[in-house]
């Protein structure tokens, strides 16, 4: 839904579906891109692949909401509760946290707005898909306290073993991106060699968090499965940071730290996101 991909959105589908990449989940991230979430997977059913969206209010957006925009959360999930898949993008951010002017209460508005959004995921037997920056520990909490039923995904993790073993005790699984092609990202890397296969799902968050610079070799993979025409049209509109064909590079450095096979891995994968979202 991002206006980096505006232009090439249709090649870009086209490309993922050469890619073997079927279904994209796509969740909104304030009120203002609800319905654009909502008909682009309309727009794009099937089309050549499916697109899923999610609903739910992220904190890095909160600035001049309140409780009426929580209401038409509440609204439009009632709506489309047969279109959408889970609550998300929801959670809390430490860093924006501690850059407030009012730290106290940029966290009591986050509290409130995720604590609104998992007892609307609670309500509606939804998963949720949960946004982290510095805030494992504000996080869990408020998870414990619901115990939601489908649990979810914790989005694009980083951290400690044992920060992770804490979600996969509440059911949820663990988002593997672009972190895990950063050399530096030692403890997160470890972390996801030795968790279960089963907690494990794939994820680009394009066009953010772009892989690191030294594998971006994917570039050259992802040209040799396009047309001329279609590099043309790539060449007029230059790709953003991120894309969601990088899934591809993302998977190959997952079955570098594993000790599966890239069959095994790419089959439980696909299980673990089944059991999250289409079960």
């Amino acid at each position: 839904d991002d206006n980096a991909f505006k232009e090439q959105l249709p090649a870009l589908l086209e490309q993922c579906a050469k890619l073997a990449i079927t279904r994209i989940i796509v969740p909104a991230i304030a009120p203002d891109n609800f319905d654009k979430v909502l008909n682009l997977a309309k727009t794009f059913h099937n089309k050549p692949i499916s697109i899923y969206p999610c609903l739910g209010i992220h904190p890095w957006f909160l600035q001049g909401l309140n409780d009426t925009h929580l209401e038409l959360l509440t609204e439009k999930v009632t709506q489309t509760k047969n279109e959408i898949i889970a609550i998300g993008e929801i959670g809390l951010d430490g860093a924006i946290i501690k850059r407030s002017d009012d730290p106290e209460a940029e966290l009591a508005k986050q509290q409130h707005f995720f604590d609104f959004q998992l007892n609307l995921a609670k309500q509606q037997d939804l998963p949720v898909i949960v946004h982290h920056r510095q805030s494992h520990d504000k996080n869990m909490p408020f998870l414990k306290r619901y115990q939601l039923n489908k649990a979810g995904i914790i989005h694009g993790f980083s951290g400690s073993y044992q920060q992770a073993k804490g979600y996969l005790d509440l059911g949820f699984k663990l988002g593997v991106g672009s972190t895990i092609s950063y050399s530096r990202a030692k403890k997160t890397i470890n972390t996801i060699k030795r968790l279960p296969l089963e907690s494990l799902v794939l994820e680009t968050d394009a066009p953010s968090m772009p892989l690191s610079s030294e594998i971006m070799g994917v570039e050259v993979m992802a040209k040799d499965v396009l047309t001329n025409s279609e590099q043309a049209e790539q060449e007029k509109y230059p790709a953003p940071a991120n894309s969601p064909v990088n899934l591809i590079k993302i998977f190959e450095l997952l079955t570098t730290i594993r000790s599966e096979s890239a069959e095994e891995i790419a089959c439980q994968c696909e299980h673990n996101i089944e059991q999250v979202f289409f079960t």
